[in-house]
């Protein structure tokens, strides 16, 4: 069985004591892929480093809503020139996030936005955070005359939201919470999501699921995330592992 963790932090200064034995408890737990994403520019260098160095480690470069404010003048050039790195698979993450409200709302869109026309431009999917922001974000989508390639991450939304989102093309990704006893809108939608639009990620170090929670998580713990959805969808977990590896390739322009 090959697990793949779509989305995980690792260069997060919470595995500065440990990180290379995180990488090697997440090939013994056969997630045997990950993809380090950024949320800013120096993130995102870190995350591009760490995979350059490391068999199955991806990345993504990206400016987090979080850190819009903070973007500097020439941050796109800068992403541009990461993009073209041969272990660099999407642009990410970025999004609206109205729950912090780190950078202002109209900050956040303007950043986003921008991030969309150069990952459209250079033809890049995308890795979208959204939280409590759904009804902006599917506005937003919706205004575009064209989309790139993309992934809901961490998806947090009801069963109707994440219909509209597949219908849009998006891949819907599911991280610990889906574990969580109470989280019956996540486990509803993740029955209705298409089989070749699922995906399941850590998000780590953040959202461990059960039986980790309340723990720091990690890439290796992708498998708690992999074993509900695939008892969700009533499928073997090894099958379950298989889609969502072969998801995750097609997404992410990565061979099999």
């Amino acid at each position: 069985m090959n697990v793949f963790d779509t989305h995980c932090h690792l260069d997060d200064e919470k595995f500065n004591e440990d990180r290379e034995e995180a990488y090697q408890r997440m090939l013994e737990a056969q997630v045997t892929r990950c993809v380090c994403v950024g949320s800013d520019l120096p993130s995102s260098r870190r995350c591009i480093d760490f995979a350059d160095t490391h068999a199955g480690v991806y990345a993504a470069a990206g400016v987090h809503p979080h850190e819009a404010k903070d973007a500097p003048a020439d941050y796109l050039e800068t992403l541009a020139g990461m993009l073209a790195g041969k272990r660099v698979v999407a642009l990410g993450e970025i999004g609206l996030d109205y729950y912090y409200d780190l950078s202002p709302r109209d900050v956040q869109h303007r950043v986003m936005a921008q991030q969309v026309d150069l990952a459209v431009q250079l033809d890049v999917p995308v890795i979208f955070h959204i939280r409590d922001a759904h009804g902006d974000m599917a506005d937003f989508f919706r205004s575009r005359k064209r989309l790139p390639a993309g992934i809901i991450h961490c998806f947090s939304g009801s069963p109707e939201i994440a219909r509209e989102y597949v219908r849009m093309g998006f891949y819907i990704s599911f991280a610990g919470p889906l574990t969580f006893k109470k989280a019956p809108h996540l486990q509803a939608a993740a029955r209705e999501v298409p089989l070749d639009r699922l995906l399941v990620e850590t998000d780590s170090p953040y959202l461990s699921p059960e039986p980790k929670r309340g723990r720091r998580n990690e890439p290796a713990h992708t498998v708690y995330t992999l074993a509900k959805l695939a008892e969700l969808r009533e499928l073997p977990i090894e099958e379950m592992a298989q889609i969502t590896w072969n998801n995750a390739c097609a997404l992410y322009r990565i061979d099999p």
